[in-house]
């Protein structure tokens, strides 16, 4: 899984925010704003790689557990499928 063309993510007055381009821009209609984690996980999601990988990152990063960071993870893909971000 990866984010699609067409979606970056940009730091907007201390926020960091999703923003659609293109065909992209028609299609979108939400706001999506990104925590410290989100933005790590942006990144990883940038190259084409799968849950368990995500989870090992978050895991190596943070002080948390793999049952949390799974949850906590398939929660925020999934909030990126809804949207069509990935």
């Amino acid at each position: 899984m990866k984010i699609k063309d067409g979606f970056i993510l940009k730091e907007v007055a201390g926020e960091n925010v999703v923003i659609p381009t293109g065909s992209n821009l028609v299609d979108f209609n939400a706001m999506m704003t990104l925590n410290e984690t989100g933005v790590f996980l942006w990144q990883h999601l940038e190259q084409d790689t799968t849950i368990d990988k995500l989870v090992d990152a978050v895991c190596a990063e943070y002080d948390i557990d793999r049952d949390t960071a799974t949850e906590d993870i398939k929660d925020f893909v999934q909030s990126l499928e809804v949207n069509g971000i990935i």
